[in-house]
C-alpha cells in the first residue's frame, strides 16, 4: 500500500441489504475506489470511545457495480478513527439517540483529523424537518409543536396540511389531512403520542402532483439538475421507496434561488453533501443524513455526482 493512499471509512446500515441500483453510498464507494482509496466499512455498533479516543471495528471494503455481487469484504481490524483521512456518515434515519451518540463519536475522530462528511455538529443541529425554520421566506408554512390542539387550529386554519414525525425517513407516518377528516384526531394524537413528542404540519403544496423534486448540494453549489419524484396515483408522497416516479429536471430560477439562500449556509457549517426536496416553489426538507438521487440523476444526465463529492473532498484534504 502506497503511504500517500487516501484511507476513507464509511459508516452506514449493512450494505448487503442496499439496493445497489439506486444506493448513493455505493455510488461514493465506487469512485472513491476508482480513485484509488484503501475503504473501511462500519456500522454503528462497530463504533466506541475509549478514554476519548474513537475506535472503529472496520471491514476492508472491495465493491463493483455488480447489481449481483456489488462488494467483497476483506480482513477485520481496530483502528483509530483519527488515522482515516475522510469518514462519511450515511447512517440511514431514525434521527434518534443512537444516531445523536454516533456523531459524539464522529466528532471525537474529526478533532483527530479525520474530516467527517457530514460536519458532525451539522447533522445534531440541522434535523431534515425542523432546519426548514431557519428558511422560511423558502418553505410553506410551517408549524412544529407538541400541542394537539395547535395542531388542530393549523389544519383549520389552512384548511389541508401535511403531517409528519421529526425523525422518520422515506415517506414513513407522512399524513395529508383535509379540514373535517374524521381520521385528523387521531393521525395528530399518534404523531404527538397525545401531545409528549414534537410534530410537524405544513400547507400542503398541489404542486406535488408534479413531483417532490430532490437538489443535490456538494459544498454549498447546487447539481444543475434535479429528481422529481412524482407521487403514484393512489399515494400523496413523492418518496420512491413507495412508488414514486423519477424524472430528471433542469433547476427552475426559483430552485436556483433557493440553492443560492441555503448552499452557504450549508458549506459555512460543513455540511459537504446536502439533498434540498422542494415541491412546487416551496423547500419542504434539507437532508444532511444520507441523502440519496446520485445513482438517478446520474443515469438520466450521464454525470458523475460522487465524482464531484471527491472533487471536493480531495479539496479539503489538500
Amino acid at each position: 500500500m502506497a503511504d500517500n493512499k487516501i484511507r476513507l471509512g464509511i459508516v452506514m446500515d449493512p450494505i448487503a441489504a442496499i439496493t445497489p441500483k439506486k444506493d448513493s453510498s455505493l455510488a461514493m464507494l465506487l469512485e472513491a475506489q476508482r480513485r484509488g482509496y484503501e475503504l473501511h466499512s462500519m456500522m454503528q455498533k462497530d463504533l466506541k470511545l475509549v478514554a476519548g479516543e474513537a475506535i472503529g471495528h472496520t471491514r476492508l471494503l472491495n465493491v463493483q457495480d455488480d447489481l449481483e455481487h456489488w462488494f467483497d469484504e476483506g480482513d477485520e481490524q481496530e483502528i483509530s478513527l483519527g488515522d482515516l483521512d475522510v469518514i462519511l456518515m450515511r447512517k440511514d434515519p431514525p434521527f434518534d439517540m443512537e444516531y445523536i451518540y454516533t456523531t459524539y463519536i464522529l466528532e471525537r475522530a474529526e478533532i483527530a483529523g479525520a474530516l467527517i462528511v457530514n460536519r458532525p455538529q451539522a447533522l445534531r443541529d440541522m434535523n431534515e424537518k425542523v432546519y426548514t425554520a431557519w428558511f422560511a421566506d423558502c418553505s410553506p408554512r410551517t408549524i412544529i409543536t407538541r400541542s394537539m390542539a395547535d395542531m388542530k387550529s393549523f389544519v383549520e386554519e389552512h384548511k389541508k396540511v401535511v403531517v409528519k414525525p421529526l425523525d422518520g425517513m422515506g415517506g414513513r407516518s407522512i399524513f395529508v389531512i383535509n379540514h373535517g377528516d374524521n381520521n385528523a384526531n387521531v393521525i395528530i394524537e399518534t404523531l404527538t403520542d397525545y401531545g409528549t413528542r414534537f410534530a410537524t404540519a405544513q400547507v400542503f403544496i398541489p404542486e406535488i402532483s408534479a413531483g417532490d423534486k430532490r437538489i443535490l448540494l456538494i459544498d454549498g453549489e447546487a447539481i444543475p439538475y434535479s429528481l422529481a419524484r412524482i407521487p403514484p396515483a393512489d399515494d400523496n408522497r413523492g418518496n420512491l421507496v413507495v412508488g414514486a416516479i423519477a424524472e430528471g429536471r433542469e433547476l427552475s430560477e426559483r430552485d436556483r434561488w433557493i440553492c443560492d439562500r441555503v448552499g452557504p449556509v450549508l458549506k459555512e457549517n460543513g455540511v459537504i453533501f446536502c439533498g434540498i426536496d422542494v415541491i412546487g416553489d416551496y423547500m419542504t426538507e434539507i437532508n444532511s443524513t444520507s441523502p440519496t438521487g446520485i445513482r438517478e440523476l446520474d443515469k438520466i444526465f450521464d454525470l458523475n455526482i460522487a465524482g464531484t463529492l471527491f472533487d471536493a473532498i480531495e479539496k479539503k484534504l489538500g
